[in-house]
Order: C-alpha cells, then structure tokens, then sequence
C-alpha cells in the first residue's frame, strides 16, 4: 500500500522529508503522529470529510504535516502562494470556502482582510486573532480518526492574465494507499521513484506539481528532500549531499543551471539522478539538448494542467527523435481544433490543443470560465495552440492568449523567446506584443540579462540581429529593453501581463 502510515509501520525511523539547507528530519513515525493529530484536529473543530481548509506557509515541515493531516483527514485542502497580496488571498480563502485557515509568522503580513472568515491558526509562533496551531494539535489523539478516505487538493491556477481560478473535480472516497494513476505513471514507472528513492524538490510546495509528486514520492516510502528557495548551485550540491535520484524542475531552472561556469557544474557529483521529471512551462529546445547532454537521458517531460483534463507524456529517448514535443496522451485523447471553424486539424497544421474523453472539471465559481473551456461534453484545452505529427506526438506553440497579430499574421512568442535565450548574454526574456499604428502589434523583447552591467543599446541591436539571423524579420523583436529581473512567479510562470501593461491604454484587452 502507498502512503506514509504504511511505512512508518515497517520503517518508522526512516526520514520521510529532510530540509536541504538545514538537515531537519521528519521520520515516517513522526509524519504519522503528527498528521494523525493534525486529522484529529480539523475533526474536532467541527469538519467532516468534502470540507475545505487552506493553508498559507513557505516550505518546511509544517507544510507537509499539514498537508498529509488534510488529506487523512478526507478534506479538501487549498494551498496558497506566499506572494500574493491581501485582497488576493482574502478571494481564494472566499472562493474556496475554506472553514480552517493556517499560516506561519513568516507569511501571515498579508492575511488580515481574513478576520471575518474561517477559523484562523498560526503554525511557528503566536499572534493576536490566531490560534495556536501546534499547541492545540499537541492535544489531540496520535491515532488515526475514524473511516478514513483519502482527502485531495484544490488549487488554484497561477492567477498570470487574471483572477486566479480553482479547479474542482469529484472527490470520490478512496483509501488511503490508492495513487493518482498520471503521478504513479510519471514519477513511479517514468522515473523510477520507489521506497529506495531520494526525491529532491527545489520548488514552492503550494505549486500543484511539486506538492503532488513530494506527496506521491512519500507515499512510495521514498525520503523528499525539500529545498527552502531553488538556487542553482545549491541544487547540484543538495544532489551531491543527499545522493538524490529524482527530482521534479521547470524549465528556467535549466536555464540557471546550465548558465553556471563550467567549472561550477563540474564541481559536483550529479550521477545519482535517474529521473528529472519537468514540465510547467515549455522548455526551450537547445536547452533541453544541453540537460541531456549533461545530466545523460533521464529527463521526463510531460504537459498537463492543474485541471487534470489530460496529459501527454515523453522520456529523452523519444524526444531525442522527436525534439521538441512534450509527447504523446496518456490521458484523454488529443484533438487540435481550428478556433474559427471548429475543424479537426491534420498533422502538421497549428490549432487550439484539445483533450477529449479526459476526466472532467469546473473552475469553481466561474461557470462562463468552465463553459470557455470545453468544446463539447467531453473535449476541453488548456488554452494552448499546437500541433501533432503523424506519430501523434504533440508540440506546442504557444499559449492562445500570447499571440501576436501583426498586420494580419498570427506570431507566437515562445519562438522568439527560444532563440534570445540561447544568447551567451541573456539570463531570462519575454516576449510580447504591443500597439503599432500600421500593424496593430510588433514583436518587443524584455531581456533579463547575466550581467545587468551590460546593458546598452548596442547590445540591444546587436540581440535583434542575432535573432533575425535565425528568424525571419516578422517574428523578431523591433526593440528591446533590459530589466534587472523578469516577473515570475516562483514556480517559473512568466507573468507577462505586468510587463505588457506598461505599453497598453488602460482597460486594453491584453
């Protein structure tokens, strides 16, 4: 069976999740006390299986004790970005009908438009209006409540061109040691991920797929290392300590990794990883090239969405033969629609990414969002655009709501995008459109740069003809500007709608 109690039984002393930067230890024994007591808890205050709690924390062990309590518990539990704002916050506790909400005093600045909601705790410290998480979690039982089901998480897209949106689907009681089939098949048959495993997690754990796969490789009785803030060299020397096996990235992680001096990268013993799962945002293809090259063929890649509508999914093997896609479904069926004419598209050609016959799925209080999203009972997207070859492996342009019409011609960004970051120079880059008087849009680069000290505009010039010797002059960018840092959230979205913001009339449909 696959869940923490079961391996605190058989080896109660093994350490379930471990702090990089500090070395902290959870054991499976104490996970399972604590999390029985957690579960304990939210039922004494009145929850029953189905309700919902939220919980506001950065990563550490009270994330991950009070995660596996919601879920023993048969909740439905919504974890939040520590760097949203108040009135943020305020709406996704609202929205998600949270009865329970915890936060830590190192989150909490942002939480006070919440004293007229839910039950408030505050987990590491005391505060005014809070209850004390761990005092009152201390009195509670160390066994487990009653009937227990599996509870599941609720959580909310990135929020990058608008409100964020829940994304709700059934919550059918299962037992405890029953995986989700698309995380089993990634991170246990794709990557290897077992009792023997190091799983190394260098992301925010509210995020939907770091949270998912650290629960997932816990409860395959692997230890999760849990890195505090994702630093490049820092990885490789978690994964050098730890001897980790897998991991889960995303793409600017790469990026990060891979622009470190040779010299640092060849510091550090590597060789353990057998499985780097990614996925989040579309990995540039040189970069992804140079990650095979030198961690060897161990990454996964696969393209899915909090809504969980479908999935494709593909190992270096097939992408070394298929450079560029993110693979093949393995849940749901994929259809690739013109958005005009609701026609089937033929291999080759670009449309709107369906899923057909995947699981379903609500944005939870939206239902114009919902309605947005399925082109009939069973057929839904993501929003994005791309196309299949005649093998049916999937490559995506771009996401729909990027895209760029310059006199009439339809530009994707991510294009561009791919080409300026395989500048010696350049750190981090978005781009995006904005007004042209004859066109009605031109393609313009915000570019983050290695040495900030750079910046100039003859290296502005000379990034617009390093692209235009690769594309065509249409699809590159006629100005660039230099930022010390691009907007993204720490999951590795980029947040475009604050750059494009700056050049648009105010109400603009950006």
């Amino acid at each position: 069976m696959h869940h923490p109690s079961f391996h605190a039984a058989s080896t109660p002393d093994k350490p379930a999740y471990v702090i990089a930067e500090t070395g902290e230890t959870l054991t499976f024994a104490q996970l399972d006390r604590r999390s029985n007591q957690g579960a304990q808890l939210f039922l004494s205050l009145g929850l029953k299986p189905g309700d919902h709690v939220a919980f506001l924390l950065e990563n550490g062990l009270p994330f991950v004790e009070i995660a596996w309590a919601a879920q023993r518990a048969g909740l439905i539990y919504t974890a939040i970005s520590r760097y949203l704002k108040a009135d943020e916050i305020a709406y996704i506790v609202a929205d998600c009908g949270a009865r329970v909400f915890v936060t830590s005093p190192a989150c909490m600045a942002e939480t006070h438009r919440l004293a007229d909601g839910p039950l408030l705790f505050v987990v590491g410290g005391r505060a005014s209006g809070y209850r004390d998480w761990s005092a009152e979690v201390a009195r509670q039982p160390e066994t487990p409540v009653a009937n227990e089901f599996a509870g599941r998480d609720m959580l909310y897209s990135s929020g990058t061109t608008g409100r964020p949106k829940g994304v709700e689907t059934s919550l059918t009681p299962i037992p405890l040691g029953q995986l989700n089939p698309l995380l089993k098949h990634l991170a246990v048959d794709m990557c290897g991920v077992n009792k023997d495993s190091v799983y190394l997690s260098p992301a925010p754990l509210y995020h939907a797929a770091p949270l998912r796969f650290t629960m997932t490789a816990a409860a395959m009785g692997a230890t999760v290392v849990v890195m505090l803030h994702f630093d490049a060299e820092a990885y490789l020397a978690a994964v050098q300590k730890y001897r980790c096996t897998q991991s889960q990235l995303v793409p600017t992680m790469f990026v990060r990794l891979l622009k470190l001096p040779k010299e640092t990268r060849e510091t550090y013993d590597i060789s353990t990883l057998k499985g780097a799962i990614h996925a989040a945002a579309p990995c540039p293809v040189e970069v992804k090239q140079q990650m095979i090259d030198w961690w060897g063929p161990v990454l996964v890649e696969y393209y899915a969405g909090t809504e969980g509508n479908g999935a494709t999914v593909i190992g270096s093997k097939d992408w070394l033969t298929h450079r560029g896609s993110v693979g093949r479904a393995i849940v749901g069926k994929l259809r690739i629609v013109d958005e005009q004419t609701g026609e089937s598209q033929p291999p080759g050609k670009d449309g709107v990414v369906y899923f057909e016959g995947g699981p379903a799925f609500v944005y939870k209080n939206d239902p114009a969002k919902t309605k947005s999203a399925f082109l009939s009972e069973n057929c839904s997207t993501l929003g994005d655009i791309g196309h299949l070859d005649a093998e049916g492996f999937l490559y995506l342009t771009d996401r729909k709501a990027n895209m760029i019409i310059s006199g009439g011609v339809n530009i994707y960004p991510q294009e561009t995008e791919d080409v300026l970051i395989g500048h010696p120079a350049v750190l981090d880059v978005a781009v995006f459109g904005v007004p042209n008087p004859d066109l009605g849009e031109e393609v313009k680069a915000i570019v983050q740069l290695r040495e900030p000290q750079r910046a100039s505009p003859a290296l502005a010039e000379e990034l617009i003809a390093f692209t235009r010797a690769r594309l065509s002059a249409l699809k590159s960018p006629r100005s660039v500007e230099f930022e010390r840092e691009l907007p993204r959230t720490p999951t590795g979205k980029l947040m475009k709608r604050k750059l494009k913001e700056r050049y648009w009339p105010p109400g603009a449909a950006i």
